[in-house]
């Protein structure tokens, strides 16, 4: 496949090293000298100038680009790359940062095909280390829908029961199942909990401490920590 990236920051080039380490064809617009000299370096295409300037993506080969993914620390440049890149066809991505509120998500949010905030993911990893291996933070999909992985323990007060008689607040579901150390698949009804046993479970924030009391066993004055306060920050 063919991409874009705007923007050879600290994002951009991962996104960029991955993408070429996966056998893609990547093209990089930037218009920082310095970075576009390190971009170089390390021998990928780079078009020097304003990812938000349509001649600038045009010369990138925007037009038989499969993906655009805007990823500079601008959330206007970055918007702007998106709306071009949209009109020439391509999926778009874009990145927003720590000048991120909920209106501003919603608001972009319906123009682009994803939304990625670098520093949230971060956080992620870093709070999924912080609690240990029975609960595991794997997306923010909306700013108040998280999904999680959690992991059955001795504790848990439907330790034992099937998939069918598993009832969580009407706020989640339950998307994925798997037993101990088997992969996770689509979940049967009469599959037994069990310790070990892994549920992956689209969730409201409103209700996630609710889900962790109930399959990690959590008392629940922590697991109303652990759930946060709320959407994404």
């Amino acid at each position: 496949m063919r991409f874009v990236i705007i923007g050879a920051g600290r994002v951009g080039l991962r996104t960029a090293r991955v993408l070429r380490e996966e056998g893609h064809e990547v093209t990089v617009i930037e218009r920082d000298e310095t970075t576009v000299r390190r971009a170089r370096n390390e021998e990928f295409s780079v078009v020097e100038g304003d990812g938000s300037r349509e001649a600038v993506l045009e010369e990138a080969g925007v037009g038989e680009a499969d993906a655009v993914g805007a990823l500079t620390g601008d959330m206007n440049v970055n918007f702007t790359a998106c709306m071009i890149a949209k009109h020439h066809g391509c999926r778009t991505v874009m990145r927003i940062d720590e000048a991120y509120r909920e209106g501003i998500y919603r608001k972009y949010a319906e123009e682009v095909d994803e939304i990625v905030y670098p520093e949230r993911l971060g956080a992620i990893g870093a709070k999924n280390a912080l609690l240990g291996g029975t609960i595991r933070a794997i997306a923010d999909v909306a700013p108040n829908l998280q999904i999680v992985e959690l992991t059955f323990t001795d504790e848990a007060p439907i330790n034992g029961y099937s998939i069918s008689e598993l009832e969580l607040p009407a706020d989640a579901t339950v998307i994925a199942f798997g037993k101990r150390d088997r992969p996770l698949g689509i979940p049967s009804e009469d599959e037994s909990l069990e310790t070990g046993d892994r549920v992956v479970v689209l969730a409201d924030y409103e209700v996630l401490s609710e889900v962790r009391q109930l399959i990690v066993g959590e008392p629940a004055t922590r697991a109303a920590a652990n759930a946060g306060a709320g959407g994404v920050n």
